[in-house]
């Protein structure tokens, strides 16, 4: 959870707003954004879904039984066994994602 946290309030920052700004793109007081953030509290998981939609993420909840493998296809670049290597591989699932978020914070920048 505290990675979780950090990572939100590193996504804050780099996109240049306040808690105060976020409280409001988010629908939540400025309060419970501090709380969230300071780890204080133990936040809603639906505080925490709204501080990251706010902040163009989406949080991914993944079962403990799933997770080093997801860990392990992310690590690999998304290829999976057996894909092709090189120029003529397709993209994987990694850089799609990675692009698609690229394409969000550009668009959020223009806002």
């Amino acid at each position: 959870m505290i990675r979780l946290l950090e990572q939100l309030v590193q996504a804050r920052q780099v996109a240049g707003i306040t808690q105060a700004q976020l409280a409001e793109r988010s629908g939540l007081s400025r309060m419970a954004v501090q709380k969230a953030e300071s780890g204080n509290s133990d936040p809603r998981l639906s505080t925490l879904e709204v501080m990251a939609r706010a902040l163009g993420m989406e949080l991914m909840l993944v079962p403990a039984a799933l997770r080093a493998e997801l860990q392990q296809f992310v690590q690999s670049g998304g290829r999976l066994l057996g894909q092709r290597a090189g120029i003529e591989a397709p993209p994987s699932v990694v850089e799609e994602i990675v692009q698609g978020s690229r394409a969000v914070q550009r668009r959020g920048r223009k806002s």
